[in-house]
């Protein structure tokens, strides 16, 4: 069994402020911005271990956060069933590299709930600009789009794990998926959970489930039906200007652009290739 953990960082154990995961910004200091990439890294090993110990025959890791470069390979728990990728893009610009038909199970790892839900810690929906993503009409978070292009390659979204608003988002759009929420948002910038320790107990005992349940066939793909029709709603006018000027994008209105796409692994490749 070949299972896939694509992680991003605003929903890992112990990170409760935004400095932590939101290190570009002027003034975020370095000391706390390797705080959290300790914090990932440790979340990362306990549940590629938990994964193993599960049965795992291979685990492929992708670090997707800002596009990645949040890993240290050498900080790495060393398997040789273990692939780790420290970027979101392969050589060639392919995104989820290693991601394909022989991976048997999705795990949506450290993640945040879609842009503009209320009481998230740092809601948003891959870019910044994006108020809304709706695959065929229906409204999609990061876990979404994610599980979307996956489905191309016929694989399951099995697992999430991050925050309780991005648990509950996953529970509704995929029914059956295994999750794990470790922390709650307070404010915008700030959010309360579990304890590290406590956390990659809870995480682990959850990774476990989703292999178990993904060796029995527990999970089907998420294949929206094609053509797909996508559709952004910007947050302002002049990020529906830029998109649209794009030549498989179509102006819709003021704020909103959409795209007709016939692969489900061209979610977003439309609106950002």
């Amino acid at each position: 069994m070949k299972i896939y953990l694509h992680w991003d960082m605003e929903g890992a154990s112990g990170i409760f402020t935004r400095e932590h995961v939101w290190f570009w910004e002027e003034g975020a200091r370095k000391s706390v911005r390797e705080e959290g990439r300790q914090l990932l890294i440790a979340d990362i090993n306990s549940a590629v271990a938990a994964a193993l110990d599960a049965g795992a025959d291979s685990v492929i890791v992708c670090d997707t956060h800002t596009g990645g470069g949040n890993i240290l390979l050498d900080r790495m728990l060393p398997d040789p069933r273990v692939v780790y990728h420290a970027k979101s893009r392969d050589a060639q610009g392919r995104l989820m590299p290693g991601l394909d038909e022989t991976v048997d199970g999705l795990l949506l790892m450290g993640h945040h709930a879609k842009a503009e839900t209320q009481g998230e810690f740092l809601p948003h929906t891959w870019m910044l600009d994006w108020a809304d993503f709706q695959i065929n009409g229906t409204s999609v978070g990061e876990t979404g789009i994610e599980a979307c292009f996956a489905g191309h390659w016929n694989v399951p979204p099995i697992m999430a794990q991050g925050t309780e608003a991005v648990c509950r988002e996953a529970e509704e759009l995929f029914p059956g998926i295994v999750t794990a929420g470790v922390k709650h948002g307070e404010s915008h910038d700030r959010c309360a959970g579990l304890d590290p320790d406590s956390a990659r107990l809870l995480t682990g005992h959850k990774v476990r489930e989703a292999v178990e349940k993904a060796r029995a066939g527990r999970f089907s793909p998420y294949k929206p039906a094609l053509p797909m029709t996508v559709t952004v709603r910007m947050k302002t006018e002049e990020a529906a200007d830029k998109s649209a000027l794009k030549p498989a994008v179509h102006r819709v209105d003021e704020l909103t652009v959409e795209g007709k796409i016939d692969r489900q692994c061209d979610v977003v490749k439309w609106i950002l290739e």
